[in-house]
């Protein structure tokens, strides 16, 4: 099977680092781990409807993300198409969007997923099995991504957003990949495992290095206030 266009992918690639280097203020760091060329799947957190377009626009590769087919209504979803994502159907198993995810993987593309399956506390404490069905599959490496501070502040203007020039940090971690050729149930399970191991461990580093608290949150500093 075809996958999405890598031009479309590619154009999105662009108009997402516009967009949110315009609005927000994205501090990236760790985009040289990204191997710069090759199958490559980007695991996020994901805690705020933003984290997929800041990704877009943020990583050193274009990306064709899973998005929930909900998202593919009407005129965004001809837009979404032109910019090579891809639709899943989060009710059961999608197999067109595994056959165009895997069409990404084979032509050298990178694979954007959400492992924990929706938007949520941004924690990865909950993974679906996904993930590690596409890196064994694949054989692709994984590397870890940890959006953190979208959630921090609501903007005045449109509150579901986060406040315009605030500052949103986007880690990318080291690549990895899973041992193993079996895509038994146990077999899943315990790459789903793995997985879970380095990917809260990558977000408990980046939230150290960018001094964020658990919630993304940059922690409050107090100040003694000087008497004279």
């Amino acid at each position: 099977m075809t996958g999405p266009g890598a031009r479309g992918a590619a154009a999105g690639h662009r108009l997402s680092a516009g967009v949110v280097h315009a609005v927000w203020r994205p501090r990236v760091l760790g985009a040289w781990r990204v191997p710069p060329g090759g199958p490559v799947i980007l695991a996020a957190n994901h805690a705020h409807n933003v984290d997929g377009p800041v990704l877009m626009g943020t990583a050193p590769r274009p990306v064709h993300f899973l998005v929930k087919r909900e998202a593919f209504a009407g005129p965004l979803g001809t837009f979404l198409r032109g910019i090579g994502q891809i639709p899943l159907d989060r009710a059961g198993t999608d197999r067109a969007a595994v056959a165009s995810a895997l069409a990404v993987l084979d032509a050298g593309g990178v694979l954007g997923v959400f492992p924990e399956g929706t938007r949520g506390a941004g924690d990865f404490a909950a993974l679906r099995s996904g993930l590690a069905w596409f890196a064994l599959r694949s054989a692709a490496p994984v590397v870890p991504v940890a959006v953190l501070g979208s959630g921090e502040r609501r903007g005045r203007v449109i509150p579901a957003l986060p406040a315009a020039r605030s500052r949103i940090d986007v880690v990318f971690g080291d690549p990895f990949t899973l041992s193993g050729t079996r895509r038994t149930r146990t077999a899943l399970d315990e790459a789903t495992a793995a997985l879970g191991e380095r990917l809260t461990g990558h977000l408990r580093d980046a939230r150290r290095g960018t001094a964020r608290a658990r919630d993304g949150r940059r922690p409050r500093t107090h100040q003694r206030t000087r008497t004279r």
